[in-house]
């Protein structure tokens, strides 16, 4: 086995972001090559309903219910910073998380851990109010895994905290060479062939830092490149499993 690659890791994509008539991705499709599910809570997107058939369809699946927290802001997907004090935006976080929790409980499975979404994502790696107020929301609802990108502030103020902390890699964006991620609004930032998406996931296990790839639900042929970098992995010696 190559050094550094680690002997089992986590395969999660973004799901349950459809919002009433809007249809966003494929999650029947895409959620049977997964292990883990960040499952919109509904203040980036989703809805209660689309919430609960989520949950439904990832219990029945087996795959584990992440909460995937962001700003409150459906009109812009959650991917636009919000200058939010930090108490409220750890009350925020809490309102996500025990809601999408009541809804997968009510499905047969539980909340297994957090992963903020788009421009919170971002933030936290490096704004010590927010990174603070989502990791003091996981602690006061008892605490739980938190996923994030690897040497960011988030992971750093939640180990801190006591809790678990998971690294994360992209398979479907491309990354700078400072190891950040390529803006979305520029030329390649995403990428949509499966075998290159594959090859990414497979150079990521190599890196040996991250426990978790990601595919984005919202990407196009998302079911295809999850697929595509579940066989690759599996080819290169790597067991596809939870990480919670």
């Amino acid at each position: 086995m190559h050094q550094g690659r680690p002997s089992t890791l986590d395969l999660n994509a973004d799901v349950g972001e459809s919002f009433g008539r809007w249809q966003l991705g494929d999650d029947e499709a895409l959620l049977p090559h997964l292990t883990s599910a960040n499952v919109a809570c509904g203040f980036h997107a989703g809805d209660p309903l689309t919430l609960r058939r989520t949950c439904e369809s990832a219990v029945r699946h087996g795959v584990v219910i992440g909460a995937q927290v962001g700003y409150r802001d459906l009109a812009g997907f959650g991917r636009r910073f919000v200058d939010v004090a930090s108490d409220e935006l750890a009350a925020d976080v809490l309102y996500q998380l025990g809601a999408l929790d009541g809804i997968a409980r009510a499905a047969g499975g539980r909340v297994g851990y957090l992963k903020p979404h788009g421009a919170l994502y971002h933030a936290v790696t490096r704004h010590e109010g927010q990174a603070r107020a989502v990791v003091a929301a996981v602690v006061a609802y008892g605490g739980l895994p938190v996923l994030g990108l690897p040497g960011s502030l988030l992971l750093t103020v939640a180990e801190e905290a006591g809790l678990p902390t998971v690294g994360e890699g992209f398979a479907d964006r491309a990354y700078r060479p400072d190891g950040s991620l390529v803006p979305r609004a520029e030329p390649g930032a995403l990428i949509t062939d499966p075998a290159a998406a594959a090859a990414q996931a497979v150079r990521l296990a190599d890196a040996g830092d991250v426990r978790s790839v990601c595919v984005h639900g919202d990407s196009p042929g998302a079911p295809a490149l999850a697929a595509a970098v579940r066989a690759a992995l599996s080819d290169a010696g790597v067991t596809v499993a939870a990480f919670a």
